[in-house]
């Protein structure tokens, strides 16, 4: 899969996705390569409670039957702390991991090429990866605009 609209500096299909542990909400750890063998979508997003970042997961967790039925399972990353999250979880029903990569802060985000330095969070980069952890599909928005559910949808159909 060839689509894909990422800053200079963000991963792009075909490279291999870097390795990640970051605490879920319960601070389990997870590890991007004990899920190798599964296709992930990873959705960095910057702050939960937000109006856009709300939106945006919401719109996933209406629609994760699009993600169940393509086999892939969905991990939201920002630069919140667990506690955090889990308060934003419990609040909003997600029915995926969200994922704290708050220390170090945001070395995730960075890993990836979507941290904003500036502001201390990260970009709204979503990574779709393999089975084999190669990205496959990619897409970076600039601040302010929500990402698109046809745009993961049609990502899905070519995994």
């Amino acid at each position: 899969m060839t689509g894909s609209s990422t800053p200079g500096g963000a991963l792009e299909p075909g490279d291999p996705a870097p390795d990640l542990t970051l605490p879920d909400t319960h601070g389990t750890p997870v590890h991007l390569a004990d899920l190798r063998g599964e296709a992930v979508l990873l959705v960095f997003f910057p702050f939960a409670f937000s109006g856009i970042c709300t939106g945006e997961l919401c719109e996933l967790r209406d629609n994760i039957e699009d993600f169940e039925a393509a086999g892939v399972r969905l991990l939201a990353v920002s630069t919140d702390p667990v506690f955090a999250l889990k308060a934003w979880h419990e609040q909003e029903g997600f029915g995926f991991d969200l994922l704290s990569d708050f220390w170090p802060h945001g070395a995730a985000a960075r890993a990836y090429g979507v941290f904003d330095a500036d502001s201390g969070h990260a970009l709204r980069g979503s990574f779709l990866v393999d089975a084999d952890g190669i990205v496959r599909w990619a897409v970076v928005n600039p601040r302010g605009q929500r990402r698109d559910l046809e745009a993961y949808r049609a990502a899905l159909a070519e995994i």
